[in-house]
């Protein structure tokens, strides 16, 4: 999964740039992703997920541990 975000499903769209002749060419808008290792405290050991800032600031604010099993059920991740 690459250029997904494993916590909001965030992904890269497709768009155009615009130049001042009104010309039109495809571009890319690509997720804000930071691979980033959580401490787990209900299993003891860290997690290494790919998340976008919003999905950081959603961790923060939930915690971790209901973050993953909202990601879970969106199938997002899939935690061994």
């Amino acid at each position: 999964m690459a250029r997904v975000c494993q916590v909001t499903g965030k992904k890269r769209v497709i768009g155009n740039n615009v130049s001042h002749s009104k010309r039109r060419t495809k571009r890319e808008f690509a997720p804000n992703l930071k691979t980033k290792r959580f401490w787990l405290e209900e299993e003891n050991r860290f997690v290494t997920l790919k998340v976008s800032a919003a999905g950081i600031r959603n961790i923060h604010k939930n915690g971790l541990a209901a973050t993953l099993k909202s990601a879970q059920e969106k199938g997002l991740i899939n935690l061994v």
